[in-house]
């Protein structure tokens, strides 16, 4: 089924045919009854990526059919939330009338929020100039009085931003509203209602927790700002300097001063903490001062490597958060040796896909 062929009326069974995936998939193991959070059943991703298809004086949004690889023309995406869909219309209406906007274009990424901001990417085989620069100022000032629209421009070692180059989020998290700085062109959830649910889900199962928290992975904290309100102190790492510094911002905005983060991979991070190496980047932080008795991951597609995964087992709690069923039961094959799982959750981010985006809390035995 394409993405732009979903049916509603098919959620439920998808859903529960997922369900008895995971359920299957780690049958070989004693886990607990698994809880699962839905998704909207449509106008559901809050981030969509397109390729541009240019047919004379027509300019179209296009995807690809993943068995035949033949291309197709997407006017309405019904995965995408609403807003996404609205500017895919309008802006493709101000771009090919313009020969600056629309001439080597080959592709826009947008990246949407629940709290109606709305970023578009143009991509381009083309370096970027001062007419391009008008046009697209042009367009963006009538867009702008139906949207709250930022435009950047990509080319070959070329990034414009005409105003800023993020949304700012706002999530409400158990009655609680937190706003998250989200860059575009990098990693945020796409789900924006699902990660709601998998943030309090995180909540839930962390709650009256005494000790401090460690995440890895941390993004610009999508989780352990949250999450801080459960913890005495947290110590996060990311590798990733554009979201460490999103996240420093985000701490900022919504007041968390029990909350550090540190620009350190896990594989570096297990160096630091087993003293094999000094980092100037730990400047300032003393890890003997944190007494972290629960950590959390959520770790790429590949999982956690194995030096990681040999310095979780110490912790008493873990939370685990992953994107790949196979490298979760491959990860826990070593867990289950030190610890037991206590929480097991299935949250539907991608909707009539084979993907399942899974949670385990286990604790030590």
């Amino acid at each position: 089924m394409r993405p732009t062929e979903i049916n509603p009326n098919l959620y439920v069974e998808q859903l529960q045919q997922k369900y008895h995936f995971v359920e299957q998939a780690f049958a070989q193991f004693s886990m607990p009854e698994l809880e699962t959070f839905e998704s909207d059943a449509s106008h559901y991703r809050y981030r969509a990526e397109f390729r541009l298809w240019h047919d004379g004086d027509e300019l179209h949004h296009v995807m690809f059919d993943q068995t035949t690889k033949e291309k197709y023309q997407v006017h309405n995406f019904p995965p995408a939330c609403q807003l996404i869909n609205d500017l895919m219309t309008d802006l493709i209406a101000e771009l090919k009338v313009s020969e600056a906007a629309r001439r080597k274009l080959f592709q826009i990424d947008y990246l949407a929020t629940l709290s109606g901001e709305i970023v578009a990417s143009l991509l381009y085989h083309k370096t970027l100039d001062d007419d391009w620069v008008t046009e697209i100022q042009t367009i963006l000032k009538k867009l702008r009085q139906s949207y709250k629209l930022d435009i950047i421009g990509r080319a070959r070692k070329q990034k414009i931003v005409l105003d800023k180059d993020y949304a700012t989020e706002t999530l409400l998290i158990n009655k609680q509203t937190f706003t998250f700085k989200q860059i575009e062109n990098s990693f945020t959830q796409p789900n924006a209602k699902v990660n709601i649910k998998m943030i309090e889900w995180a909540l839930d199962v962390t709650k009256g927790s005494e000790d401090d928290l460690l995440e890895l992975y941390c993004g610009a904290g999508n989780f352990s700002i949250p999450l801080a309100q459960n913890f005495s102190k947290v110590l996060a790492t990311e590798i990733s300097k554009t979201s460490v510094a999103a996240a420093q911002q985000n701490i900022k905005d919504n007041k968390v001063n029990n909350l550090k983060i540190i620009r350190m991979s896990s594989e570096e991070f297990v160096q630091a903490q087993q003293g094999v190496r000094e980092y100037r980047r730990l400047d300032g932080i003393k890890l003997d001062d944190y007494a972290c008795k629960t950590v959390l991951v959520d770790p790429p597609r590949s999982g956690l490597d194995n030096a990681t995964l040999d310095m979780i087992k110490h912790y008493k709690n873990i939370v685990y958060i992953s994107c790949n069923p196979e490298t979760l039961k491959h990860n826990l094959d070593t867990l289950l040796e030190t610890h037991k799982v206590i929480r097991f959750a299935l949250f539907d981010q991608f909707p009539y896909t084979h993907h399942a985006e899974c949670g385990v809390y286990l604790q030590k035995l």
